[in-house]
């Protein structure tokens, strides 16, 4: 005898989000390309503005100290971005359709990439570190500010990979989402990731001080190497709550949307 299929049971939300956690993981494992460019090129940034242009910028030698906490931001959002491409590959290419017919909430396909990317991210991104203090960097965080850099680097990484997973479902094809994300990448050079905003032009300044990317380097600069931290914490905290809230609630209603409310 056939079951009715809306006599079937939903799973647990939970269960359902490690099912699509577990799908998008076994992705990365399986597209190692994205994992080791995301890396890689943070790390290749890194020995180019500590070898190449350090000693023009800070001849004292320790411009490592300075810039591996925007480098730090850069590998995360190079990380965050390949969600993008991930998100709109699986709206245009059928597969959320069979999801519907399924008695689970699709959008758990989401939530799967947006744990996945964040996990994937904080490895890439522990690695960078690694080569970091191979390179010279000398952190003199105590236990706690080491926390509070973890912890700012964390929020920073799901804020901007909701971000990503939004613009994902907005755009029609995987290249769009792929342009898209570079424009973003752009952010952390116009920051003071690489070099203080006061050498900036005036006009520039205003610009690299009031954006989202410049409190959290500092913030996270601050932290990891003793310094005061002043009010850069709240506005590093406060950007990336409003992104991280706005990115939610569109991301929600764009699937919504586009693939129909279960």
């Amino acid at each position: 005898m056939i079951q009715n299929l809306s006599s079937i049971k939903e799973p647990s939300q939970m269960v359902t989000s490690g099912v699509f956690i577990s799908r998008s993981l076994l992705h990365s494992l399986r597209n190692a390309e994205v994992l080791i460019m995301a890396i890689m090129l943070p790390i290749m940034l890194m020995l180019m503005f500590t070898y190449v242009f350090g000693g023009a910028i800070s001849p004292g030698g320790d411009y490592v100290n300075y810039v591996v906490p925007g480098i730090i931001l850069l590998c995360a959002g190079f990380g965050s971005s390949s969600i993008a491409v991930e998100v709109t590959t699986d709206m245009t290419n059928g597969i959320i359709d069979r999801f519907q017919t399924m008695p689970i909430r699709s959008i758990h396909v989401i939530t799967g990439h947006v744990v996945a990317s964040v996990a994937r991210n904080l490895l890439a991104t522990a690695i960078v570190f690694g080569i970091a203090l191979l390179v010279g960097f000398r952190p003199a965080a105590s236990l706690g500010a080491w926390f509070g850099a973890v912890g700012v680097i964390t929020l920073f990484i799901l804020t901007f990979t909701w971000l990503f997973a939004a613009i994902g479902l907005v755009v029609k094809s995987p290249a769009a989402a792929s342009g898209y994300g570079f424009v973003l990448l752009f952010l952390p050079y116009l920051s003071s990731a690489f070099v203080p905003t006061s050498t900036m032009p005036v006009w520039l300044q205003g610009v690299a001080n009031n954006q989202p990317i410049t409190p959290v380097i500092e913030t996270i600069r601050a932290l990891l190497m003793g310094n005061p931290i002043h009010d850069h914490i709240w506005w590093a905290l406060g950007w990336c709550v409003l992104i991280l809230a706005a990115s939610l609630i569109w991301s929600t209603w764009l699937f919504h949307r586009k693939a129909g409310r279960r």
